[in-house]
C-alpha cells in the first residue's frame, strides 16, 4: 500500500495496492463516512490486498474490472471467494479473455488464478454504485474490446484502466487490440469528461485528462 488519498469534500477516498510483478494499480474505493468499498483490479496478491482493506478499515461489498487481461484479472475469482462479493465488470466482449485466466496465467509464471464470469457484465450507459458514490459506465475499446471506464460526476474523478496513461495509452498490439479504435475511445469517450477530470490508470501514476490534453504526444498529435 503506497498511496492514500482523500478525493473532493472528502466524499470519497483511495488508495493504490500494487500487485504482482506488472505493478498493476489495484485500487480500493470507498464512500466517506459509511467506509463502503469496491475493489478495482484485482490482478493478483490477494493476500496484500486483504491486508490493505483491513488496514483501512473498509468494508469491501463490490469488486469491479476494467478489462479481462491477467494483470488485472489474476486474483478476481480468489478475492470474490474471500469476501463473498459480486463482480462486475468488464464489458461481456473481455470474455474471452476471462475464460483463460489460466491459460494466460500460465504465459507469465503466475499460479491460482482461476477462470470466472463476473456476476454482471457492464456496457456503455450502466451506473455501478458503492455506499453513496455512483459511477457512470463508458465503453471503451481498443486496448481490449471489453475495457470500461468508471467515472464519477460529483468528484470529477475516473478509474481509466490501461485505457490512457500519464504521457501514454495502452498498448494495442495484444489480441484483440486496435490503436485507431483506442485513440477514438479517448478521443470521443475521455477527453469530453473536461480537463478538471482526475484519473487513475492501471500503472505508474495518475493524471488529469487536460494535462494528457495539453502533453500526451498520443492525444496532441490527434488534435
Amino acid at each position: 500500500m503506497t498511496e492514500q488519498s482523500d478525493t473532493q469534500q472528502a466524499k470519497a477516498g483511495a488508495i493504490i495496492v500494487p500487485v504482482t510483478l506488472f505493478e498493476q494499480n489495484c485500487t480500493i474505493i470507498w464512500d466517506e463516512p459509511g467506509k463502503k468499498a469496491v475493489v478495482i483490479d484485482p490482478g493478483g496478491d490477494v493476500p496484500k490486498i486483504l491486508d490493505a482493506i483491513k488496514q483501512t478499515g473498509v468494508t469491501v461489498e463490490k469488486i469491479w474490472l476494467t478489462h479481462g487481461h491477467i494483470d488485472h484479472v489474476g486474483g478476481a475469482a480468489e478475492l470474490r471467494d474471500a469476501l463473498k462479493v459480486p463482480i462486475e465488470g468488464p464489458h461481456a466482449a473481455d470474455k474471452y479473455l476471462l475464460d483463460s485466466v489460466v491459460e494466460s496465467g500460465a504465459r507469465f509464471g503466475m499460479t491460482g488464478g482461476r477462470n470466472f464470469e463476473p456476476d454482471r457484465w457492464l456496457d456503455e450507459g450502466d451506473t455501478v454504485s458503492i455506499g453513496g458514490l455512483t459511477f457512470d459506465i463508458l465503453h471503451c475499446p481498443g486496448h481490449s474490446p471489453g475495457s470500461v471506464v468508471f467515472f464519477n460526476k460529483d468528484l470529477r474523478f475516473a478509474h481509466v484502466g490501461d485505457v490512457l496513461f500519464a504521457g501514454s495509452v495502452g498498448r494495442t498490439d495484444l489480441p484483440g487490440g486496435s490503436h485507431a479504435t483506442l485513440i477514438n475511445s479517448i478521443m470521443t469517450k475521455l477527453l469530453p469528461l473536461g480537463d478538471d477530470v482526475g484519473f487513475i490508470c492501471g500503472h505508474g501514476a495518475g493524471s488529469s485528462i487536460g494535462q494528457e490534453r495539453m502533453t500526451n504526444p498520443f492525444i496532441t498529435g490527434e488534435m
